[in-house]
């Protein structure tokens, strides 16, 4: 194979409201922390033991909008996207890296309660699931399934 191959696919909760920054062109950038969580049985002493990673998520644009608008603190949310590592000096002038989740596509997992208006709901579920392509961006409805299964995706 001749090409390389930068993604990334997390399914987790978000930590924290999405930061919205407005550019003067109308452009816009969303940031928040989205967490995962891994837990497993310790075979030794037979207790669960849990990791949560936290990740920077950025998006961009229209899926910006659309999460300030739909996604909440504590929300579950798939997210796929890329990595970049961003190199930047602290108020010492010394050298810091983050590292950065750059989301293409995106699907809101948490079910809406029903307490929510009628054209709320309506267009909470158009915003289901968002996928950009390039730079042509789309809300498709989403595939809802006949019952919930005991998958951890």
């Amino acid at each position: 194979m001749s090409g390389t191959l930068n993604k990334v696919m997390l399914i987790g909760n978000t930590g924290d409201e999405i930061k919205m920054h407005w550019f003067e062109g109308g452009g816009c950038v969303g940031r928040f922390p989205l967490a995962t969580t891994e837990t497993y049985t310790n075979r030794t002493t037979g207790e669960k033991v849990s990791n949560t990673e936290w990740h920077n998520v950025v998006m961009r644009n229209k899926a910006a909008e659309i999460c300030e608008k739909y996604l909440r603190k504590g929300d579950k949310i798939y997210i796929e996207g890329r990595l970049k590592t961003r190199k930047w000096q602290d108020d010492q002038g010394r050298d810091r890296y983050s590292t950065e989740i750059q989301c293409t596509d995106f699907t809101f997992l948490t079910p809406k309660s029903d307490s929510q208006a009628p054209d709320q709901a309506a267009s909470s579920r158009a915003a289901q699931v968002y996928q950009s392509k390039s730079d042509k961006q789309s809300v498709q409805e989403p595939v809802h399934n006949q019952e919930e299964d005991d998958l951890p995706f």
